[in-house]
């Protein structure tokens, strides 16, 4: 059981339900690879309704459904607390249609799983550490104690990697999330990371070619200008989809550091994990859930829309009920889609 270690309010003004933020030492995290910290925070949003009625008193039957909220590449689930006046984060956005009866009542649990490589991929990596774990063991079963949360209804969304995690927690996890949402997930990885292995290569020129001195910099005096965040994401693409323990580095590159040539059979350790190859081998989880929605904006600059067509046709020949939608955004700036997809994750969570 994991213990939390502390409980505090987070900018209680600034919502009409109330977000706590619980500090707990992670025993999956532990002796990660990379050093990062096993001691984490755990927002957990409550809303407005869920909060007035605990404080009253909260009969069993009055438990809310919980939606875990995975980010994207570099970020974590504390940026989805933004308040700024200027800027309406999603809790907030969340919070005040709760709040106008424009959307349906639920727990939001953000995890944090940022890396020293700006992200986990929700996957468990030698070179990382057990982030799917970490989220679907440890983190499921500290939200199911929550006072207001019923264990029996629980959904799991996210944009970029975090839409990738979300199906792949609902493939590696059968039975854990009923309602999978994936907006602009990672998927199609040769259209994905095809060039962005280049532009990584370009990006290495400065430092000799060798991924050791970028990261020695980067850790120095991090900066993702230029080709730096082509750099970085592969480098955290190859920790979590290709691991190696033996490697200087902890994991293997899918490309030749000096030609840029193809490695074959790491790059087929990488596709393992696209979900256009993954569907196949978990139809069975897919089919049993209540929920599965994919989307893409139409102007994406990852080139991540016609995967997600061709995720949706997979999908369709294998028999799997989901939906799909295309809109006219780009991969940033598109918050709004989680507020348009919460409400009907919610609603496949009723029963």
């Amino acid at each position: 059981m994991t213990r939390v270690l502390e409980s505090t309010p987070y900018e209680p003004l600034a919502f009409r339900g109330t977000v706590e933020l619980l500090s707990f030492e992670s025993d999956a995290l532990k002796g990660n690879a990379l050093g990062d910290p096993c001691v984490r925070d755990l927002p957990i949003y409550v809303p407005p309704i869920a909060d007035g009625a605990r404080q009253r008193g909260r009969a069993e039957d009055e438990r809310l459904p919980v939606l875990f909220v995975l980010a994207g590449f570099t970020g974590r689930g504390q940026s989805f607390l933004e308040t700024h006046p200027w800027r309406t984060g999603v809790v907030q956005a969340y919070d005040r249609a709760v709040a106008s009866g424009d959307a349906p009542p639920a727990v939001l649990a953000l995890p944090d799983c940022f890396t020293k490589l700006g992200g986990s991929q929700y996957v468990n990596s030698s070179a990382v550490g057990p982030y799917a774990d970490h989220v679907a063991r440890e983190l499921v079963a500290l939200v199911d104690a929550h006072s207001v949360v019923d264990p029996g209804r629980r959904g799991v969304l996210g944009k970029s990697s975090g839409g990738f995690g979300a199906l792949h927690l609902a493939m590696q996890f059968p039975g854990v999330f009923r309602a999978v949402g994936s907006i602009s997930g990672d998927c199609a990885f040769e259209n994905t990371f095809g060039a962005e292995f280049l532009d990584a290569l370009r990006g290495l020129v400065a430092y000799g070619g060798e991924p050791a001195r970028f990261l020695e910099a980067f850790y120095a005096s991090p900066d993702l200008s230029g080709d730096g965040h082509a750099i970085l994401n592969v480098l955290a693409m190859a920790a979590c989809y290709s691991p190696n323990a033996k490697s200087a580095l902890g994991f293997d590159l899918p490309f030749d550091l000096r030609t840029g040539e193809r490695i074959v059979d790491v790059w087929e350790r990488w596709l393992a994990f696209d979900p256009l190859c993954a569907v196949e081998h978990h139809v069975d989880a897919l089919r049993a859930l209540d929920f599965l929605h994919v989307e893409c904006g139409l102007r994406d600059e990852f080139h991540l829309q016609w995967g997600t067509r061709r995720l949706a046709d997979q999908l369709t020949a294998l028999d799997i009920p989901h939906t799909h939608e295309e809109h006219a955004g780009g991969h940033r700036g598109i918050d709004a889609r989680y507020l348009a997809l919460l409400p009907r994750m919610i609603a496949a969570l009723a029963n």
